[in-house]
């Protein structure tokens, strides 16, 4: 047990956990103000942008087609893990084309986040999990350079068994599937709120 805790952590790990932690709380806080203001009986409209439910899956396949490519790459299948890691990325700039595309549906709709409480916490929630995603973007994005700057199986094999490179990606996928499981937990929490408007209005 002693052994365990005094084990020294690897530092880039601990960092990114520490973000992790960090931006979950920021969102729990955002979450908090919104529960608080219906408990004070500001009844909060919400309308979900139907392009969002797109954007949704599109960000879970993401999840998927990253562990493909993680077992390729421990699999030494190069080729496999190159298009995996590259349809990861193709998921990842979709999602936010998509999300950007909810929110013009909601501006042509005529809500903005000085007319519409509901609206205000969809552009906030949505636009700050869209900052943390175009991090994990341009990750993916080196991740994807790196694959195709070795497209010979020896420079791929002598790139895969380094333990700096085997660290890069386990962060990047770490840190993607958070995004990932981080989205879904609010659109969740944002169409909850939304059927909740629905079956008071009848």
């Amino acid at each position: 047990m002693l052994k365990q805790l005094t084990k020294r952590r690897e530092p880039l790990s601990f960092m990114l956990y520490l973000g992790i932690m960090g931006s979950s709380l920021l969102f729990f806080f955002i979450i908090l103000v919104f529960v608080a203001k219906e408990i004070n009986n500001q009844q909060i409209t919400i309308k979900i942008p139907g392009v969002f439910w797109a954007s949704t899956c599109i960000i879970i396949t993401s999840s998927s087609t990253l562990q493909w490519a993680n077992k390729a790459f421990r699999e030494e299948r190069f080729r496999s893990y190159r298009l995996n890691i590259s349809l990861t990325l193709i998921c990842g700039i979709l999602f936010m084309v998509l999300q950007a595309l909810g929110w013009r549906q909601m501006i042509l709709g005529g809500i903005t986040m000085s007319n519409n409480t509901g609206g205000m916490f969809i552009y906030i929630l949505s636009g700050l999990h869209l900052i943390h995603a175009l991090v994990g973007i341009v990750a993916l994005g080196v991740a994807n350079r790196d694959a195709f700057k070795r497209m010979e199986y020896v420079e791929s094999y002598v790139y895969s068994v380094n333990p700096p490179n085997q660290l890069k990606l386990r962060l990047i996928s770490i840190y993607w599937h958070f995004i990932d499981a981080l989205w879904l937990l609010l659109f969740l929490f944002l169409l909850y709120h939304a059927s909740q408007n629905q079956g008071n209005s009848h």
